[in-house]
């Protein structure tokens, strides 16, 4: 009897785990998915590049801002009705989406879409933190939910390629529904709920401050590139940003109920696992900003087969972060995130070296070697941030690790990009064989790669290949320094987690005692 009790327990928590792991995959491959419509939804509805652009970024800014004061109120009003309460909007902002005839209108819906995302991801990393309990098992319970999240980044594209290819753009948006649909009723029928047992009075002042300050931040990083990063109002933006987060600090240390207890960064574990986390996710979103570029662009592949080959990063970064978590038993969290982080840098060093000619099968190499590095990186990083909390304030942690993960991507996008867009508009400034064509054509192919292609199209045919040439030759320098100073941010942070990140966790902290003891322990 206590065996087959035991299985049954041992089930139950399996398919929990499945539940959660579906809904974090669903707003993972809507965090890519959009990005290879980007064209059809210029044409069809008649979208300019700036309205493009917040199509893509009104989601990241959305769920960036959101996330931590949705994770404390996961912790307080119960965990598994906040999560399908996250679904539910996700679902339905998604069908607004799908049915948008304005490019504002599809701004707004997916802003909508961010709302139940930033709902989403932190309530599903607090559910395995209070499901499993065991450091073990949650460590590989993480695994899983890291696999999920980083093969959902890259299937965005490839399914979001498929769909294009055989229905209209909305089925990006609509495809969400029934997954939804089954996350909902899993969640109803096979998650348990868990709260925080000594829940506070809300932070009003925290929740206010904290959103306003994320929000300004990752705002102006959007904005960044095309203001210039010493724009007055690039400055002023960031300025701002680091008074609101600031002031949100000193009134987080003045509260007797805080939201977030900044005591919890003194934790070498946890402020470790987040650095890791937020350079894993810099690198990793500015590799692909370029690399997609790369094989639309200089490959010629179509929106389907480029997403089609990202897939060995999909299948290496599965493996390794069901692999990590078996590795941390044996020699420790700090060598595995370290190791991690330099073999993710290696494969972007290596990375750096294509050029037209590269073939593809050298290309998959690379990405395998990314990937493993990510892998090890993101689910051991991952659990030693979860591991450093009491399970009943895990929406909180969860919160900062996922806020971590999207101001990572941001950043690594915004960073990225300014620095490719600036290497290939200055190779293109400086090279004679453009001087000829009119200013309105330059500034035309300085402004990006597609309008390079557009402008090269018109021009007679004797011009083509020498204007081609020049082109191909300023992308390449621009991927080339970006994916190096993305393997520099790599091999930094490891660097500095080798000495900052214990390679244990200390003993568990007691489950006993009020709120203030709970948090207390975290400090160890």
């Amino acid at each position: 009897m206590h065996n087959i009790l035991r299985h049954q327990v041992l089930h139950n928590r399996s398919v929990a785990l499945a539940v959660v792991c579906l809904s974090v995959f669903v707003i993972s491959v809507d965090a890519t998915i959009v990005n290879v419509a980007l064209p059809t939804l210029s044409r069809d509805l008649d979208a300019d590049n700036a309205q493009l652009q917040w199509i893509v970024d009104a989601y990241t800014l959305v769920l960036s801002g959101l996330l931590l004061s949705a994770g404390s109120l996961a912790d307080r009003y119960g965990r598994r009705g906040w999560l399908i309460a996250g679904v539910v909007v996700f679902a339905v902002a998604s069908v607004v989406a799908a049915r948008a005839s304005s490019a504002d209108a599809l701004i707004a819906a997916r802003a909508g879409m961010g709302v139940g995302a930033a709902v989403i991801f932190p309530t599903t990393l607090s559910l395995i933190s209070n499901i499993f309990t065991e450091p073990v098992a949650r460590a590989k319970a993480i695994g899983g939910w890291a696999a999920m999240t980083g093969i959902g980044v890259a299937v965005g594209p490839i399914s979001g390629g498929w769909l294009l290819a055989n229905f209209a753009w909305g089925s990006i948006f609509l495809v969400n529904v029934p997954i939804a649909a089954v996350a909902i009723v899993g969640a109803w029928l096979f998650v348990p709920t868990s709260r925080d047992p000594a829940a506070p009075p809300i932070d009003v002042g925290g929740l206010i401050l904290s959103i306003a300050g994320i929000t300004a931040l990752v705002y102006t990083v959007i904005e960044a590139p095309g203001w210039g990063w010493t724009n007055i109002r690039t400055l002023g933006g960031l300025t701002a940003a680091a008074m609101v987060l600031a002031g949100f600090a000193l009134w987080e240390r003045q509260r007797r109920y805080p939201m977030l207890d900044l005591s919890v960064f003194a934790n070498r574990r946890f402020s470790g696992g987040t650095l890791a986390v937020t350079a894993s996710f810099v690198t990793l979103f500015g590799f692909i900003f370029v690399i997609t570029q790369y094989f639309q662009f200089i490959k010629d592949y179509s929106a389907l087969t480029t997403g089609v080959r990202l897939l060995p990063v999909a299948v290496s970064i599965a493996m390794a972060s069901m692999l990590g978590p078996r590795i941390v038993e044996m020699i420790g969290s700090t060598t595995v995130i370290v190791a991690g982080l330099a073999i993710f840098a290696m494969g972007l060093g290596w990375a750096s070296t294509v050029d037209a000619a590269t073939p593809y099968p050298q290309i998959a190499a690379q990405m395998l070697l990314l990937g493993a590095g990510l892998g090890l990186t993101f689910a051991p990083a991952t659990e030693a941030v979860m591991g450093s909390l009491h399970t009943d304030t895990a929406g909180v942690g969860a919160a900062i690790n996922s806020t971590s993960r999207e101001l990572g991507g941001t950043l690594g996008v915004a960073i990225i990009g300014s620095v490719f867009a600036s290497v290939y508009t200055g190779r293109l400034t400086a090279d004679p064989l453009l001087a000829g064509l009119p200013a309105q054509a330059r500034d035309t192919m300085g402004q990006s790669v597609a309008g390079a292609y557009k402008v090269i199209a018109q021009l007679p045919p004797d011009q083509v290949t020498a204007i081609s040439d020049v082109v191909q030759h300023a992308f390449l320098d621009g991927l080339r320094i970006g994916t190096l100073i993305c393997a520099g941010i790599a091999m930094a942070a490891a660097a500095v987690i080798a000495v900052l990140l214990p390679p244990r966790a200390p003993a568990p902290p007691s489950a006993e005692g009020d709120r203030a003891s709970l948090i207390g322990a975290a400090r160890s």
